[in-house]
């Protein structure tokens, strides 16, 4: 029966692993390709264009000091006045923008007279502006386009070899007439840093492009490129130039890229936003990989718990099985698996083998005078008795109600009667204490070797005879069997 109960454990905890295992595995899976289907949509439709928007806004804030900074110098009387009344005393402007640069920390600050076409700069007077000059074509470019300011990137008019962002303003007079542009400019450098703060930030590659496609800012390796002759870029340029924005996916290196483009008005640039399909790919991985393994931790704590509380029940049943629960002496369903055991073993080295059978007496009686709990009583003293009498080889079990089988290995018949008759002395001589009441009890006997060649349903049967004859014998007596 324990190997049976073994094999069903066994077979239950297996079946209970695999449907863990099968369900933590189908759950994990479908989350992932779930996740991995709707990944190039929750890129380019969701991700993509959130980092464009976030990046857009930190550019704007970015710029809007500087705008306004040429807003006030545009408004500023000072500037208005000294240009209307004839630019006398150039040094006072120059201080001016010398203020303007140190106060609010900007690469530079100019004033260009639309009468003198002069550029007033921190250091001087540098230059008197021409339409014939390629570095001087932007002021005529702005002061024709009717636009309040622009933001553009230009070479430095005091330093022609240093790139600069500059936010040019329109000066009016009092009667709204035009007369000059002012600004400041910052560092490309700047604002290059500021690029790399938003990749490091978003974890995805930030670029800005002109109309042309010309990247202007980005990482190192990509100024001064154009995305018409980057490889996997060229082939959708176009379309990313003819509208102010846009969502689009292109392979690089054999890998999935999504791009989001979006016009930058006050630049005039397109702000590109890019991710590698594989690097979010790789999170999903990371994340299967991280779902399977507290599976399989979930999977071994639940099948362990299910172990040991399955062996502990097991045992439990074992035991009630195996065990009497009131004497804690074998049952008599354990009689065949020792009777096996200890007949093979006495074969093999020529031993006898007896059984004892002891039945107590009248004990009806003792259950319907003193309670069926005083009975219990006598049982397990009685119990208690033979266990204290009886060789460690020796095996006890509790027959019946009041019986009880005693099997003897390498034990004659002589023995064996010798050692039933020191146990009914025992229990003549003892007394059970119930409540008030002291209980006498008295026990009969029947003694059996087995015979040779005989199985052990036979000499059960013999020593049962015996054990009647005792009881037909006035009881309190020990009655051998005699030999087959």
């Amino acid at each position: 029966m324990s190997g049976l109960m073994k094999e069903n454990k066994l077979r239950f905890i297996l079946i209970l692993a695999v449907l863990m295992v099968f369900g933590f595995m189908v759950t994990s899976l479908t989350s992932y390709f779930a996740a991995h289907n709707s990944l190039s949509k929750q890129i380019s439709e969701t991700a993509l264009p959130l980092t464009s928007d976030n990046i857009y806004s930190e550019i704007q804030n970015d710029l809007l000091k500087p705008i306004f900074i040429s807003s006030l110098m545009a408004q500023d009387t000072f500037v208005r006045d000294w240009t209307i009344q004839g630019e006398e005393e150039p040094h006072r402007l120059v201080r001016y923008l010398a203020e303007i640069q140190r106060q609010y920390k900007a690469v530079t600050a100019f004033f260009v007279s639309e009468k003198t076409k002069r550029y007033y700069h921190p250091t001087g007077v540098i230059k008197t502006l021409s339409p014939e000059d390629n570095i001087d074509k932007w002021y005529y470019h702005f002061r024709d386009s009717g636009e309040e300011y622009e933001v553009n990137v230009d070479a430095d008019t005091a330093n022609p070899g240093k790139m600069t962002i500059f936010i040019n303003y329109r000066v009016f007079d009092y009667a709204g007439n035009y007369i000059g542009a002012t600004g400041v400019g910052l560092s490309v450098n700047k604002v290059q840093e500021l690029i790399r703060i938003y990749q490091e930030r978003y974890g995805r590659r930030v670029l800005f492009v002109d109309r042309q496609g010309q990247v202007m800012m980005a990482s190192e390796q990509y100024r001064g490129g154009s995305i018409r002759n980057t490889p996997g870029l060229e082939k959708i340029a176009t379309q990313i130039l003819a509208v102010p924005s846009g969502t689009y996916s292109y392979e690089r290196d054999g890998k999935t890229v999504h791009l989001n483009a979006r016009l930058v008005p006050e630049f005039q640039w397109y702000l590109l936003v890019e991710q590698e399909e594989k690097t979010v790919e790789g999170e999903i991985t990371n994340n299967l990989i991280r779902n399977l393994a507290v599976s399989l931790v979930i999977c071994i704590i639940v099948i362990s718990l299910a172990h040991m509380t399955i062996s502990r029940y097991q045992r439990r049943l074992e035991d009630m099985a195996m065990n009497d629960k009131l004497t804690n002496v074998s049952n008599r369903h354990m009689f065949d698996a020792v009777f096996d055991q200890v007949e093979r073993t006495s074969k093999r080295q020529n031993h006898p083998v007896s059984l004892v059978m002891m039945d107590i007496d009248h004990f009806k009686t003792i259950n319907d005078t003193y309670g069926h709990w005083a009975g219990d009583k006598v049982i397990v003293a009685i119990a208690s008795t033979l266990k204290e009498r009886l060789r460690d080889s020796d095996s006890i079990f509790r027959w019946g109600g009041e019986e009880f089988l005693i099997l003897l290995p390498d034990c004659s018949l002589e023995r064996a009667a010798g050692i039933a008759e020191d146990l009914r002395r025992a229990i003549a001589a003892s007394t059970v204490r119930a409540d008030s009441e002291n209980i006498t009890v008295t026990a009969s006997f029947g003694v059996a070797e087995q015979g040779i060649n005989e199985d052990s349903q036979q000499v059960m049967k013999r020593v049962d005879h015996a054990l009647y004859a005792a009881k037909d014998a006035g009881r309190n007596t020990v009655v051998r069997a005699k030999f087959v």
